[in-house]
């Protein structure tokens, strides 16, 4: 099977900012970099996104992210060739395709055929302990390319504090318990002696505070985005403008080239607000998308804004930015900044009342009229979350289509079928209510 194929019926192509295609380019020219780097023998680690990958970056341990990895083979159309390969090997291919993706693309007998020559052999495969299917699918990756496995143990709130997002930058204490905390901070120093160990590399702890203040700067200028799209109509931007600017950013974080895109990001939707221009010039419904970006159909978002006005203007990760990541006063104590920070990731996008209570907030923020929730039925975390955010919503008044599929697997997409369940709902839940601007 080819890497490409042709586009879907019926799918746009996708608007772009300048700040996504410098980082596309940036992107691709980083992963060749990487690519060389391991080809001279340099330690590679492969890691879940909720990793603290903040550790490798002040080591200077070269990393790609799972979820990352994903949505490129998604993009590239590469999805149905890997997963056939893990039926072909045994294995169910309904496995969570995010968690899976790489690992299905081990089985492959030509791994350069890859998008961007395929992805280096690891020597570490790094998760945490968040789902038993995921511990376990980088576990059987860590075997198939004879890399170190390291599992980070993960912890449970006992708490359910409100409006997190407020407490996360600078009220640590009150947001998790102390001893969850601690556990943390124990967890980090194992992982930096194993990282130590296996690579000779010595961990620096001003590194890792310049890294932790690069990736504040980073997020604050992501906050700064987010609110003034959400207060800006028509919007200026929607997610098929912003989705790969800020994702593919994200996962260079603790670098200044990351600092230094989040800001011409940031600065690039401003001159559009003060220049008049409009995403959707007739915009008259705001739409969230609630899930994981489609990663192999992304003009799907545009699709609607000619014909309802309905623009997709929201969706969670240039918000996670925002709340999410902030830490501040990191000189304190640093390690514990950075466990204040991935600990809570699990909470905030799975658990409710959590990112139920946050969905509803981003909602009203941004004039939301209508979500729609992509559930991938293979990723219990995102299925078992799924009642409360949606009975949530619905009970704060806003109307919630959930979708059933697959965010990388485009096998199992119709186009067809998802653009008139979007349709029906437009017309019948937030049309046929007048709800319009």
């Amino acid at each position: 099977m080819s890497e490409e194929k042709k586009p879907m019926k019926g799918q746009r192509s996708v608007k772009s900012m300048e700040a996504a295609k410098t980082a596309s380019k940036y992107q691709k020219e980083w992963f060749f970099g990487l690519q060389d780097r391991v080809a001279g023998g340099e330690p590679f680690a492969y890691i879940n996104a909720d990793v603290p990958l903040e550790i490798l970056r002040a080591m200077d341990i070269p990393f790609v992210v799972n979820q990352w990895w994903a949505a490129i083979c998604s993009a590239k159309q590469m999805s149905p060739r890997y997963f056939n390969f893990l039926r072909e090997n045994g294995y169910r291919d309904d496995l969570c395709s995010y968690c899976a993706t790489a690992f299905a693309g081990s089985m492959d007998p030509v791994p350069e055929q890859g998008p961007w020559g395929g992805l280096p052999r690891p020597t570490l495969a790094i998760t945490r302990l968040t789902c038993d299917s995921q511990g376990r699918i980088f576990e059987l990756l860590a075997q198939k390319y004879g890399a170190k496995f390291y599992p980070i143990e993960n912890t449970i709130p006992t708490i359910a504090p409100d409006r997190w997002w407020e407490k996360a930058p600078d009220n640590w204490e009150e947001l998790y318990e102390s001893e969850r905390l601690d556990a943390a901070v124990e967890e980090l120093k194992g992982f930096i002696r194993f990282l130590e160990m296996e690579t000779g590399r010595m961990f620096d702890e001003n590194q890792l505070i310049k890294v932790m203040n690069l990736i504040n700067e980073q997020e604050g200028y992501y906050k700064k985005a987010r609110d003034l799209i959400a207060d800006t109509v028509p919007a200026p931007v929607t997610i098929a403008d912003t989705v790969n600017a800020v994702m593919q950013a994200q996962w260079q974080r603790g670098t200044q080239w990351a600092a230094d895109h989040a800001r011409k990001f940031y600065e690039e939707i401003k001159a559009m607000v003060d220049t008049g221009h409009k995403a959707c010039p007739n915009e008259k419904i705001r739409l969230m998308w609630i899930g994981r970006g489609l990663w192999f159909n992304l003009g799907f978002y545009q699709y609607f804004e000619k014909k309802y006005g309905a623009a997709f203007i929201w969706s969670m990760y240039l918000a996670m930015g925002a709340d999410a990541y902030i830490r501040n006063h990191v000189e304190d104590d640093p390690l514990r900044a950075l466990a204040a920070r991935f600990i809570g990731m699990e909470d905030f996008l799975h658990m409710p009342p959590w990112n139920a209570q946050w969905f509803v907030s981003e909602a009203r923020h941004n004039k939301i009229d209508g979500v729609v929730y992509l559930v991938p039925e293979n990723c219990m975390q995102a299925v078992e979350g799924s009642y409360f955010i949606t009975k949530r919503l619905e009970d704060a008044g806003i109307p919630v289509l959930q979708l059933r599929a697959d965010p990388v697997d485009a096998r199992k997409w119709n186009q067809e079928t998802m653009t008139e369940a979007v349709e029906t709902f437009l017309q019948d839940r937030i049309i046929g209510k007048g709800e319009k601007r």
